[in-house]
């Protein structure tokens, strides 16, 4: 492989980079299932992980997946599972059971077209609301995207810092045209690599308390198998782990899954900027469709347009406060997604009508193209 001053330039498909981006983190666990456009994961992965200490296993179906990598996380092992659309909605009630008893593991969602099978070669990003809502009841969450294969890597990194930090699942956000694109990309010095592994308890088992309030609103659970007996349950809780009854702390239990991410939520969320300074008009787009966002934002920029782009890489929680800064700056956005208008709906609400907007939205499978977004630029300016 060729070198470069920060680390070995090499040709990788997103999905892989993914994938080796999990291994860097720690990740020594892979559970899932197959399904298009997310299955060269586990096929990295499979390859991978027993060449280094760690486990793969295929499981039955999603639902299993999702559960056998929860209990791996409580082991102390960093777990992932990757899945797409109809697996995301499989996942979704042992996703919630993390959330609750506060296991750490990442969950990647290539996206495809749906509902039910819907399209499973083609790209999509109709998931995006799923990631927030889709399980039930109130509660923080971490999601993120990207939109390159050097960022899947990277971000494969962060989720798994995330889910270390906060003691939570974190989601992965990609889409079929990210996943399935091999390009350049550069695996960094490991030196350079922050990885952040999740605390362990300073008190003796007789003292430990799993959910004990803390500083940072954070649990310090212990691996399991390291002398420390705790329950875990999808139940409401006390700091002990078994269930309660008592409002009071079913109400301290609720609250608390929301405000420890949103508590951090600036340490938390990402975006990209490009050529926003004097813009009229803010292009909205993220993953896949960034890239064509951007080539649409260089074309009007030399066509005299003052349009630049907002690309979030944190989706949930979402960046309200710098898109209503924005809102106060720009006469509109231009929300550009492979779905109806997700996320537009949140940059709707965060902009308070001090900006209008509009929409440039696709659901045949196709990607969304610079001259699409061109098109409807020009109809604002």
């Amino acid at each position: 492989m060729p070198s470069s001053p920060t680390g070995k330039i090499v040709m990788m498909q997103g999905n892989d980079a993914c994938a080796e981006g999990a291994i860097w983190a720690g990740c020594r666990f892979f559970a899932g299932y197959p399904i298009t456009p997310s299955s060269e994961i586990a096929e990295y992965l499979v390859r991978k992980l027993p060449r280094i200490g760690g486990k793969f296993i295929q499981m039955e179906d999603e639902i299993a997946a999702m559960g056998a990598v929860i209990g791996a996380s409580l082991t102390g092992a960093k777990a992932l599972t990757a899945t797409s659309g109809p697996g995301f909605s499989l996942k979704q009630e042992n996703l919630g059971h993390a959330v609750m008893a506060e296991v750490p593991c990442v969950v990647v969602d290539v996206q495809r077209g749906g509902p039910s099978t819907g399209t499973p070669t083609l790209p999509a990003q109709m998931d995006m609301q799923q990631a927030r809502w889709g399980s039930h009841g109130d509660h923080g969450v971490i999601a993120l995207t990207a939109s390159s294969a050097q960022e899947m890597f990277e971000q494969t990194i962060q989720a798994f810092n995330f889910a270390e930090t906060y003691m939570t699942p974190v989601i992965l956000l990609f889409d079929e045209i990210v996943g399935h694109m091999t390009e350049r990309m550069v695996l960094p010095e490991r030196a350079s690599v922050k990885i952040v592994n999740r605390k362990q308890p300073t008190v003796s088992p007789d003292e430990y308390l799993p959910y004990e309030k803390t500083k940072d609103d954070i649990p310090v659970l212990a691996n399991f198998g390291t002398g420390y007996r705790y329950n875990v349950t999808g139940l409401c809780h006390d700091e002990t782990g078994f269930p309660t009854n008592d409002a009071k702390k079913i109400e301290t239990n609720i609250l608390h899954l929301t405000e420890k991410i949103e508590r951090h939520r600036r340490e938390i969320m990402r975006w990209k900027t490009f050529g926003l300074d004097d813009a009229e008009v803010c292009i909205f787009a993220y993953g896949g469709v960034a890239r064509s966002a951007k080539r649409a934002v260089k074309e009007c920029r030399e066509a005299g347009m003052k349009v630049g782009l907002f690309e979030p890489t944190t989706i949930w929680p979402f960046p309200s406060e710098e898109i209503l800064d924005i809102a106060g700056r720009v006469k509109s956005f231009v929300c550009v997604e492979m779905n109806l208008g997700q996320m537009a709906r949140e940059v709707e609400l965060a902009a308070k009508c001090k900006a209008e907007i509009h929409r440039v939205n696709r659901v045949d499978g196709d990607p969304i193209t610079p001259n699409q977004i061109i098109d409807k630029v020009k109809e604002l300016v």
